[in-house]
């Protein structure tokens, strides 16, 4: 009789005052540059400690080093009073240090059940799997999460919050006491981010110490203990949550105040109607919409996740099949039937996954800013593309845009999430497009790269571009939109134009319903 395996619970925290885990003088190159330069991290039993920086701060660099895929040139390591030498993955992982990316490491084909024990199946006295007792340790392992799955749903039909939560289950099958979480919430909606809350205040609850990495500082205050910044591969400085402010915050991260996160709105200086959405229609069950763009405006489209703001847009430039698609587009009909259309007429879609969207990440930054609009760069006798009015004209949008980069040659998937961005800008201004549509502009982008795109995107205004912008952040639509669009259950609730409107509680409140009640 094969006896049933129960779920071993983490040591319960300890209270002797001592660290469980100790980085000193932690230093990495890289070809000869500099990742981290004498970095110091200390973490406690049963805490929440947020890793903050820019990108290429070190972060990343500093967490492979604490679950085993890179090894420190200098430095030691203290876990639980003894210094190890974490050799590799396994090794962090057989002493309990767990680490979940943000690109989940999970089989899309398998179970969820499957997922949790890959690599550490269990099996009977035949030595085939038994899965009848994997399954019931993986939905034990979710109960103690408070999470209810279907553990035999491939992952692949799970919700994005439900495969993270499989992941926590993966990593507490080897008995974790310290989880790394990289950017968690980086594709959830606010329900789910509550939820995935909830689960990491659990787990801290029963003994688990967790790493969290962040840029949004809202939630930084939400859930973590302490906080530590780096900034360009050294420790800038670590505090308790409740005695610094996100002014201090910004400060440490960026090495600098940002005083107006926000640059003012131009205000009453909008141009001439280029966009003039007549009728709208995505499918049968969905409301017709209508609304208009300015030369030179932002209009900031806002809404719960699931409200249609990315859907519309998307039917609006031919990305999906609309039913109903009257507009005028500088006077002239537009009823694109493919994103090509709505890129030749002037009109580029910078993507909420500017990775596998918006950029091709093995091709060079100049490669990518040229590609919208090869034509003018070929040779008139040849025909063929001329490599040196190539790499002029992707230096020209490289100082235009501010992109940093060492060159036009740099694979574009080497730059950070701002400089990405920059360079999707930079292809469709190159492509002549003077309406661009940014869906979630600074997902993933720290708070200094968060200021430098805000302030491109006045720039272009500046210069009579047309802006619509989708984001589900509050702060950033306020302080962005010169109008704003609030969406509800596939239709538009209202135009907030006044100013003095645009506050997030008015967002909330037609958002919500909440209006009716009101009324």
């Amino acid at each position: 009789m094969i006896a049933q395996a129960s779920v071993q619970d983490p040591p319960p925290a300890s209270h002797d005052g001592k660290n469980l885990l100790e980085l000193r003088s932690i230093n990495k190159r890289f070809a000869g540059v500099r990742a981290l330069g004498g970095v110091d991290l200390d973490l406690r039993h049963g805490e929440i400690l947020a890793l903050l920086g820019e990108n290429g701060a070190g972060k990343s660099t500093l967490m492979k080093i604490l679950s085993g895929v890179y090894q420190p040139d200098e430095g030691s390591i203290e876990f639980d009073g003894d210094t190890v030498v974490l050799d590799n993955p396994r090794h962090a992982q057989d002493l309990g240090i767990s680490i979940i990316y943000q690109e989940f490491s999970l089989a899309p084909h398998l179970p969820a059940y499957e997922n949790v024990f890959l690599g550490s199946e269990l099996r009977n006295r035949l030595g085939m799997l038994d899965r009848r007792r994997m399954k019931q340790r993986t939905i034990e392992l979710l109960a103690r999460l408070g999470v209810m799955i279907d553990v035999t749903l491939p992952v692949s039909q799970l919700s994005i919050a439900e495969q993270q939560f499989v992941e926590i289950a993966k990593a507490l099958t080897r008995n974790t006491r310290i989880l790394i979480l990289d950017e968690p919430t980086a594709t959830l909606t606010p329900l789910e981010v509550g939820r995935l809350f909830d689960v990491m205040l659990e787990l801290k609850k029963q003994g688990v110490s967790m790493i969290f990495i962040s840029h949004h500082l809202e939630e930084i205050f939400q859930i973590a203990d302490r906080v530590q910044c780096l900034r360009d591969g050294q420790h800038i400085g670590t505090k308790d949550t409740k005695d610094v402010t996100p002014a201090e915050l910004v400060k440490m991260i960026a090495g600098r105040d940002i005083e107006h996160a926000y640059p003012p709105r131009r205000g009453g200086v909008a141009g001439d109607v280029v966009l003039n959405v007549k009728r709208l229609r995505r499918g049968r069950d969905f409301p017709e919409v209508r609304f208009h763009l300015c030369a030179g405006e932002i209009l900031g489209f806002a809404g719960l996740i699931g409200s249609g703001r990315t859907e519309i847009i998307r039917a609006l430039i031919g990305a999906d099949a609309a039913l109903i698609h009257e507009a005028d587009f500088e006077g002239k009909k537009f009823s694109p039937s493919s994103p090509a259309d709505a890129r030749k007429a002037g009109i580029g879609l910078l993507p909420e996954d500017r990775k596998q969207q918006g950029l091709i990440l093995p091709f060079e930054v100049g490669q990518n800013i040229v590609l919208s609009n090869l034509r003018p760069l070929c040779n008139t006798t040849t025909r063929l593309l001329d490599s040196g009015r190539c790499d002029a004209v992707a230096r020209e949008f490289i100082e235009n845009v501010r992109i940093k980069t060492p060159s036009s040659y740099q694979l574009v998937r080497n730059l950070s999430g701002g400089n990405q961005q920059k360079v999707v800008i930079a292809k469709w201004l190159h492509a002549g497009c003077h309406v661009l549509i940014f869906d979630e502009p600074t997902r993933g982008i720290d708070v200094g790269a968060k200021a430098e795109i805000y302030e491109l995107m006045r720039k272009l205004t500046a210069q009579g571009v047309a802006i619509i912008m989708i984001s589900s952040e509050l702060p950033e639509v306020v302080g962005m939109s010169d109008r704003v669009i609030v969406m509800r259950n596939h239709r538009i609730e209202t135009t907030l134009d006044d100013p003095e409107e645009i506050t997030a509680e008015n967002i909330m409140l037609y958002a919500t319903g909440g209006h009716q009640t009101q009324a």
